[in-house]
């Protein structure tokens, strides 16, 4: 009778005890860091979208500008080749060099729109405005998006790393730690304010 009743007792004490080692909070927080991570694609993705139109209205208004919009179409087509798969966000080499090719994008378009703030003629036009617009919309979404991906490598990697749930993490999962992304250049992470008023 006594042994009956202490495997009775035992079960929900084992149970509680394999929950709280990493058994499913482990897989939830990477799970979650790699769907944080597919909305960072995404909106890296859009930016990259919007580049064709924003090259298209250059070209035609500021021939002068033509190196500077080819430098951008470039680093547009390394940024779109460079892919970092969920399997891949522990690999800080890999990290690196999508960091790498994103930034160099920043700093291309940063450089055209900085260059075509030369010709008021251009920035007079409707269509031209609506693409300084978006993508001043669209560095804001990415910036979100960074910050809620490494919000997400924070806690995967605090969970891997804590007791009791790094029992789970290292016997069963093997997990281990994301690699955040990081700005490689001071300010990086802060959207640029583009002048939106046409000149006279």
């Amino acid at each position: 009778m006594r042994s009956d009743l202490a495997k009775f007792l035992l079960v929900p004490v084992a149970a509680v005890s394999v929950a709280g080692c990493g058994i499913n909070s482990v897989p939830t927080a990477e799970e979650n860091a790699k769907a944080k991570w597919a909305d960072v694609q995404a909106a890296f993705q859009e930016r990259s979208n919007l580049i064709p139109n924003l090259a298209a209205v250059v070209k035609g208004a500021a021939a002068q500008e033509n190196k500077t919009l080819t430098e951008v179409i470039e680093a547009r087509a390394k940024a779109t080749s460079v892919t970092l798969a969920p399997g891949d966000l522990s690999d800080p080499a890999k990290m690196a060099a999508f960091q790498s090719a994103q930034n160099n994008l920043s700093g291309s378009l940063s450089r055209l729109l900085v260059s075509v703030e030369q010709y008021p003629q251009l920035k007079s036009q409707e269509g031209f405005l609506k693409l300084q617009d978006q993508l001043e919309g669209q560095e804001n979404r990415i910036r979100i998006t960074l910050r809620d991906y490494n919000e997400a490598v924070r806690q995967y990697n605090t969970t891997i790393r804590t007791f009791p749930d790094i029992i789970g993490a290292k016997v069963i999962h093997g997990a281990k730690p994301m690699v955040p992304y990081e700005a490689s250049t001071p300010g990086a992470e802060v959207a640029p304010k583009l002048d939106m008023a046409p000149t006279q």
